[in-house]
C-alpha cells in the first residue's frame, strides 16, 4: 500500500477546504492519509456535520476505510478503496452546504472515462448519480448557480459530460434543499484547459431568489446593484420559491464574456439590508471587471484539482485568494505535477505542469 501522508488541517486556509481537498486528492490517487487539526483556524475547529457528511460521501464512493469520522473530531484517517460509479444520496442534516459535499466526490467519479478510469474501480465508464440534500445557497460557499453555470462549462472543456440539477432550494437555518449531480462521461485525460483571455463582455444578468420574503427586497436589491455597478445590468428577474422550508434571498450576478462566465452572489441575512446585498455583490462584479483576467477569485482553486488529473494548462485568475495559494501546496503532497504561478498587474497567471 502507498504510504501514509500526514497532512497539517491548520495550514494555509486552515478550513475545510484542505480536509476535502484531501479527500478528493486520496480517492483518485488511491493514498492514504491521516489529517490532524482540522478546522484549527475557524471558530469551531474539527468537523461540523457538512464536513462530517463529506468525510462518509467519499468513504462510500471508495469504499474508504476511515477513523475520526465524528462531529468535533479533529484528526482523521482515511484509507481509500476503489471508487464504484453508481447512485448515491446523502444528507447533511444541516443547513450545510450540498455544494461542497459534491464537490468533494465529484473529480473521483468524473475519472471513470468511457474506456475506464485509473483509479482501481472494475466498471469504469458507468454514469454515476449524486444527490445531496442541506443548503444550496450559503455563506462562504458556492451556490447551485456558480456550480452549473461557471464550473460545469470548464468541467466539459476537460472532455466531462456532468449535469446539476436543483430540485428544492435549501436556505439557512431550515436547509432540506436538494441537488443531484448526474455524470455521463468523465474527464478526457489529455484535454487541458487555456483560460487567459475573457473575450467581450456579452452580458451582465441579476437574479434575485426570495423564499417567503416580501418583494421590495429584490426590488430593492437590483436598484442597489444598478446604482453601484461599473457597466449596465442587461436583465433583471425575481424568481419566488414557495417549496423552501425556511425564508431566504440570494442575489446572483451572471457575467457572460466571449470564452467564460462568471457567477457572483449575495446572501441576504438578518441584520443586513437589500441595499448592502446589491452593493457587495457589485463590488465583486466591478472587482473581477476591472482587473480584466478571465477567471474569478473562487472558480480558480476549484480549477487546480481537475487541471491537475487531466493534462494541466493555463489560466490567468484576478486574485491568487488563500484558498488557491492552499491548493498550490497541497495538491502536490498527492500528484507529481508542477504550478508555475506569475503574479503581475493584470492578476495571477497560473501554469499546471504534467
Amino acid at each position: 500500500m502507498t504510504e501514509m501522508l500526514t497532512i497539517d488541517g491548520s495550514f494555509g486556509e486552515g478550513g475545510g477546504q484542505i480536509l476535502r481537498s484531501s479527500l478528493s486528492l486520496a480517492m483518485i490517487t488511491q493514498t492514504p492519509f491521516r489529517i490532524e487539526n482540522i478546522r484549527a483556524r475557524r471558530r469551531k475547529p474539527g468537523l461540523m456535520r457538512q464536513h462530517l457528511t463529506a468525510v462518509k460521501a467519499a468513504a462510500r464512493v471508495s469504499n474508504a476505510h476511515v477513523e475520526g469520522a465524528e462531529l468535533g473530531s479533529t484528526e482523521l484517517v482515511f484509507e481509500p478503496g476503489p471508487i464504484c460509479p453508481g447512485h448515491y444520496e446523502f444528507a447533511v442534516g444541516t443547513a450545510g452546504s450540498t455544494m461542497l459535499v459534491l464537490q468533494t466526490v465529484l473529480p473521483a467519479l468524473l475519472l471513470l472515462t468511457e474506456s475506464g478510469g485509473e483509479s482501481g474501480g472494475e466498471s469504469g465508464g458507468e454514469p454515476s448519480e449524486v444527490s445531496v440534500e442541506g443548503g444550496t445557497h450559503n455563506m462562504n460557499a458556492p451556490v447551485f448557480e456558480f456550480l452549473d453555470r461557471a464550473f460545469r462549462p470548464q468541467m466539459q472543456a476537460l472532455g466531462a459530460e456532468v449535469s446539476f440539477g436543483l430540485e428544492q432550494h435549501g436556505f439557512y437555518p431550515a436547509g432540506g434543499g436538494r441537488v443531484r449531480a448526474t455524470i455521463n462521461r468523465g474527464f478526457d485525460p489529455s484535454a487541458s484547459l487555456e483560460l487567459v483571455e475573457r473575450g467581450r463582455l456579452e452580458s451582465v444578468e441579476a437574479t434575485a431568489l426570495l423564499a417567503h420574503l416580501p418583494a421590495h427586497i429584490a426590488e430593492r436589491e437590483f436598484a442597489a446593484l444598478a446604482e453601484a455597478l461599473d457597466v449596465p445590468v442587461d436583465e433583471t428577474r425575481t424568481v419566488t420559491l414557495e417549496e423552501s422550508r425556511s425564508p431566504g434571498n440570494t442575489l446572483i450576478v451572471d457575467v457572460a464574456s466571449e470564452n467564460v462566465t462568471e457567477v457572483f452572489t449575495g446572501i441576504g441575512r438578518k441584520g443586513v439590508r437589500a441595499e448592502e446585498v446589491g452593493e457587495e455583490t457589485a463590488r465583486a462584479v466591478n472587482a473581477y471587471l476591472a482587473g480584466g483576467a478571465p477567471v474569478g477569485p473562487y472558480l480558480a482553486d476549484q480549477l487546480l484539482l481537475p487541471m491537475t488529473i487531466t493534462s494541466g494548462g493555463v489560466f490567468r485568475t484576478s486574485e491568487c485568494t488563500p484558498h488557491t495559494a492552499t491548493q498550490l501546496a497541497l495538491i502536490p503532497r498527492f500528484v507529481d505535477v508542477g504550478f508555475e504561478r506569475i503574479d503581475d498587474e493584470h492578476g495571477t497567471l497560473i501554469r499546471v505542469e504534467k
